[in-house]
């Protein structure tokens, strides 16, 4: 494979470009942004923070590294490898890599996964986004280990430090999608690929820890401003937990485990083993 780390990053405070040098990241302007030791870099000024530590917590991120470990979400994973590198393959005359962003990376496995299925015939140029410092963390960590793969940034989706129309694809999974930053981002044909919870995922779950399920709302397809539909996949299966430590790493890395009430995080914390459906809409749309 031949994976190259992303350049075309911005300044968070005036939007200029931001250029490397030594260890750390500067804009024409002067502003300057260390490279942590582990290989990422802050780009979440003060200013954009709701709160002093925003994003998943090190529990959380912890959680979930644990279970896509387990690669209970490598058909998700497989599925949109094979729609990014079919996009990549076409855009393949272009000499230069195909860029890929992740908004919203925890803690880098989709990159990975897709470092991971790409060839030398398709270089790519990837980086990861999270406001999460310790999600980011543990993906340049984990990235560490082998040659560096990914440029890895803390950040904010509602204000990208990526320069405007500078990615051939965007990923938002299971994310907070900001249509506009995703569109700025993105150039003339390029793809924001979403990742959204079906009707049915995780249900056995949400029955045991909810006391009722909401109704299910017939839900029209909104094709995002600056976009038209690009193609849709359902990915739908059952995995089967074992073990109450992997079905409350289930809860810990969703937003159930806050929505719930103690009664039902109670009723999951009892349970020994648990099949649950995985029910996900890989839908891409494309930048006009």
């Amino acid at each position: 494979m031949s994976i190259t780390p992303f350049q075309a990053l911005a300044c968070p405070l005036d939007g200029k470009p931001l250029s490397r040098s030594d260890s750390a990241w500067r804009c024409s302007d002067g502003h300057s942004f260390d490279i942590a030791k582990q290989g990422y870099v802050n780009l979440l000024p003060v200013q954009q923070k709701r709160s002093h530590d925003p994003g998943d917590s090190k529990a959380m991120v912890a959680a979930r590294q644990r279970f896509l470990k387990a690669e209970y979400y490598q058909p998700i994973a497989e599925a949109v490898s094979h729609a990014v590198l079919g996009h990549a393959e076409v855009q393949k005359a272009d000499s230069l890599p195909f860029s890929c962003l992740d908004a919203g990376c925890g803690e880098g496995y989709y990159l990975r996964q897709l470092a991971d299925a790409a060839t030398n015939e398709q270089p790519l140029s990837l980086t990861g986004l999270d406001i999460s410092k310790w999600s980011v963390l543990a993906a340049a960590k984990q990235d560490a280990k082998q040659a560096p793969l990914s440029s890895w940034v803390v950040g904010s989706n509602a204000h990208l430090p990526v320069q405007t129309g500078t990615l051939d694809s965007v990923l938002c999974m299971f994310g907070f999608p900001v249509v506009s930053e995703f569109a700025r981002v993105l150039k003339t044909g390029g793809v924001l690929l979403q990742v959204e919870a079906g009707a049915n995922h995780l249900r056995e779950l949400r029955e045991i820890i909810y006391p009722t399920l909401k109704a299910e709302r017939a839900s029209e397809t909104v094709v995002p401003d600056g976009f038209i539909h690009h193609g849709s996949e359902r990915v739908s299966y059952s995995i089967a937990l074992n073990g109450s430590d992997e079905i409350a790493d289930l809860l810990a890395m969703t937003p159930h485990l806050y929505r719930a009430s103690a009664e039902g995080r109670a009723r999951a914390a009892a349970l020994e083993m648990l099949s649950v459906t995985v029910d996900v809409r890989v839908v891409q749309w494309r930048r006009l």
